[in-house]
This record gives structure tokens, sequence and C-alpha cells, in this order.
């Protein structure tokens, strides 16, 4: 364990203390321009609003639909991370636990997408899923975010598997489990915390994607929730405080997503840097 004088322990005290005014002072003033006037706004925009009022929530969940926005980025990030999850932890099982032909150059090559940003790929991704009708569907979009996810996933999975006993699984076997057995009932429950910070990761990175919702979404019952709030974005002008209002209610499931799995995100990294 780190151990650290007075001196030290009042100098990391400060520098967290700063750190956190750095992070949340822009979240706060999102906040409090949620509740303001565009004049407000401009003339005030650090300042509290002289009166509270939910008109800007209730306009900008109107006029941007967000009730069914919310509603598609949860079915595709849900359906997203659970289909990473389930492909990327199958697939770092397999290159763990067997020994086959090709099997180190199939995950030099899985890791090699994390090099390559997928957005260099929108071209053929688009070609491919016009060729398989998915342009305009959520099925398409989902499709999208498991095959970019699923190289992260495997690379973190892949490593807390490696240091899973092997004698667990050897006994497993002498009593006649299956290797699916042995995946869904012995590895996957020893590997939570990296499937939680995996399932973190991916659902920050599909709820607040802009880019391929743009890209393979067209019609305004599909839209996700950013995508939706870009109706507020004009030519010649910008709705800030409907902006400031649609964006404070989006971050809302992130900021309750990290808030019940927090214990298990920071589980998952201490282990994953030890290891």
């Amino acid at each position: 364990m780190l151990r650290l004088n007075k001196t030290a322990k009042v100098t990391l005290f400060i520098v967290l203390i700063v750190y956190f005014f750095v992070v949340a002072t822009p979240f706060g003033v999102l906040f409090l321009n949620s509740f303001k006037s565009m004049r407000e706004i401009y003339l005030k925009p650090f300042a509290i609003t002289e009166s509270f009022s939910l008109d800007n929530y209730k306009q900008a969940w109107e006029k941007a639909q967000l009730g069914s926005a919310y509603m598609n980025s949860l079915i595709v990030s849900i359906t997203s991370i659970g289909g990473v999850l389930l492909f990327s932890s199958m697939l770092a099982f397999m290159i763990s636990r067997y020994r086959f032909k090709f099997r180190r150059f199939i995950y030099v090559y899985i890791i090699t997408g994390l090099a390559l940003p997928a957005r260099l790929a929108v071209i053929p991704i688009y070609v491919t899923l016009n060729q398989l009708n998915l342009i305009d569907t959520r099925i398409g979009l989902i499709m999208v975010y498991i095959a970019t996810g699923t190289a992260f996933a495997t690379f973190i999975i892949k490593g807390f598997m490696d240091s899973i006993p092997i004698e667990i699984e050897e006994s497993a076997r002498m009593d006649g489990a299956t290797p699916w057995i042995i995946y869904w009932k012995i590895a996957l429950p020893l590997t939570k915390p990296a499937l939680v910070v995996v399932g973190l990761v991916n659902f920050v990175n599909v709820w607040n994607d802009f880019f391929f919702p743009l890209i393979i979404l067209s019609s305004r019952s599909k839209e996700t929730v950013p995508l939706a709030i870009s109706v507020f974005f004009g030519e010649f002008s910008n709705q800030w405080h409907l902006i400031a209002a649609a964006l404070s209610m989006s971050i809302i499931p992130i900021m309750l997503i990290f808030f019940l799995f927090s214990k298990n995100f920071i589980s998952g990294i201490t282990q994953g840097a030890i290891k």
C-alpha cells in the first residue's frame, strides 16, 4: 500500500478539490442556464437565475420529441451493450482458454481495432448497411456499435480471464461440465468487474454518440437523444436555453448508471490495473 506523509496528503487533497471544481463547473453552469431565458444567458451566463421555471424543460421535451428519443437511445444502448458483452466475452474465453492455429493472429487482428477509429470506415459501413437494407434502422445502428465495441471489450475481458486459475475449469470438466457451462457458470461470474467496466464505457459511448446516428438514421421517429437535441442548433442562431435544458435531461441516465455501479466500476479498474 502506498503511504503518504501529511504534506503529501494535503497536497493531494487540494489537487483533487481543484480537479473536482474544474470538472463540475461546466455541468453547474449548464444546469443553471437551463432555467434561464436567452436574454439572461447572454447577460448573466454564470449567475443564478432570478426565477426558476421548468418551461425550458417542457419546451425542449416537446420540440425535440425527447420521449421517443429516450426510448430509442435506451433500446440501442441496452441492446448494443448486451451484444458487446456476449460476443466479446465468448471471444475472449475462446482465445484465453483454447490453443488452436491462428489464435494469436486472431487476437492481434481484433486488438488492431483499438488503433483504428471506426469513423475512418464510415463509407464501407454505410455501403454494407445499404446493401443489407439496414439504413435508417435501429438494428443497423446496433450492429455498428457491437462491431466497434468488441475490440476494447475483448481486450479487457481476456485480461481477466487469463487470471482465472485453470484448476477451477479442470475440476468442472471432471464433474462433467461442458464448455458452455464452464463459460457461463464459471468464467463470466469471475469476470464481473471487467464486464461492468466494459458495459459502462460502452454505455457512455453509445448514449453520447452523434456521428453514427447522423449517418445511419434519417427518420425523426428513430432519432437518438443527441440527434434529437441537434434540432435546437440553427444555421444562424442556436436556442441555448433549450439546448441547456435538453442536455441536462440527457445526462441523467449516465449519472444514474454511474451512481448505481460506481463501486463495481472502481473495483474493475483497480483489478485491471493490478493485473
